[in-house]
């Protein structure tokens, strides 16, 4: 099978977006297919716009013989004029790996109808679906109206994980001190890094550390924003600003952790939360987005509203006094993450619905 993929930038840039399209080409690339990349330029979303008039673009396109175009649906904006320019006689069938919609995402009033009005010509250029959750799907077919050939594919967690048993869960679990929380997130507003800053505020000083790994070059006036809240708080001592980390490093912060803090606005999936049960992390996550289909809420972490700092220090206090109830969420969390499809599982049945599209 011959598969064109289009994504934007370096197909290793860190994100849960980049990490499933990876682990796509790497299955598919196993499997004796072959992989045609094509990167787009990041560029701002009124620049991608441009790229419907590439005629460079569009000839490639046009000239290509795959069995089947795979695009990530970040690119959305670049290809909705594209899609409906390609031959429509006997060409390849166009399918899109949809993490999340931009316009499932908080923006201000013209801006979020400008991005639902591309988002959906875009859709309606696609001959079928691959989902990384069934919230996903949902948001997709109710702009849609109707539904397409789809699949659902959990994403899974990061291979590369800690040695972490239930010996080594209680022990960590029982040890004296302050809870160790993490955040595990590019330093945007929407992964809600000042929201879990706010909730710590109304805990005791004492009873907290938290670890923060980002990338910081994202959004740079809301890294130097959120850095400025935590001195204006008095606790920037008690936060380690880690940046990006290598799989290595970031496995060794979830195995000296007690619990994963990442209040995102909106995630379609989430896979650091998978990835923090792999090591007997709770999460707690919002109940915006898909986290309810990774977490199972008052059991392997909590779920919370988005933007409720008040509800956020609460679950915090809660699993520091009481140890017990933090053994028994963790030891669950890691149960959890061993009956979630494995990578290998999950690519496999995208295959096999690829190959029933192209034919």
């Amino acid at each position: 099978m011959r598969v064109g993929l289009i994504v934007y930038g370096n197909l290793n840039t860190i994100s849960g977006g980049y990490l499933y399209d990876r682990q796509l080409v790497r299955h598919l690339r196993e499997q004796g297919d072959e992989v045609d990349l094509i990167s787009l330029p990041w560029v701002s979303y009124g620049r991608h716009l441009l790229h419907n008039l590439d005629r460079k673009l569009l000839q490639r396109l046009r000239d290509a013989s795959y069995d089947v175009l795979l695009q990530d649906e970040l690119n959305h904006p670049s290809l909705f004029l594209i899609n409906r320019r390609l031959p429509s006689a006997a060409r390849f069938p166009v399918v899109s790996i949809v993490h999340h919609l931009r316009s499932s995402e908080r923006h201000k009033g013209v801006q979020l109808i400008i991005f639902r009005w591309i988002e959906r010509l875009y859709l309606q250029t696609i001959d079928g679906f691959i989902y990384n959750s069934m919230t996903t799907q949902v948001a997709a077919e109710t702009m849609l109206g109707r539904s397409r050939p789809h699949i659902v594919a959990y994403p899974a967690g990061n291979p590369f994980l800690a040695a972490v048993d239930r010996s080594y869960i209680l022990k960590r679990v029982y040890s004296a001190g302050p809870l160790r929380l993490l955040f595990v997130g590019n330093l945007i507003p929407r992964k809600g890094l000042h929201v879990l800053l706010t909730a710590l505020v109304q805990l005791a000083p004492d009873s907290w550390q938290l670890t923060a790994v980002g990338d910081p070059t994202l959004d740079p006036t809301y890294s130097r924003r959120i850095k400025k809240q935590a001195i204006a708080s008095g606790f920037e001592s008690q936060i380690a600003w880690e940046g990006q980390l290598s799989d290595a490093e970031l496995t060794q912060k979830m195995a000296d952790s007690h619990l994963l803090v990442v209040p995102s606005s909106y995630e379609g999936f989430g896979i650091v939360y998978l990835e923090g049960m792999g090591h007997g992390l709770p999460a707690i996550a919002t109940t915006t987005g898909a986290a309810h289909e990774v977490i199972d809420d008052g059991e392997t972490g909590f779920l919370i509203a988005a933007d409720d700092a008040m509800t956020l220090a609460k679950r915090i206090q809660v699993l520091h006094e009481d140890r017990p109830k933090l053994a028994r969420m963790s030891l669950s969390a890691r149960e959890r993450y061993k009956r979630h499809p494995s990578w290998e599982a999950s690519m496999a049945s995208v295959r096999h619905f690829l190959t029933g599209i192209s034919r």
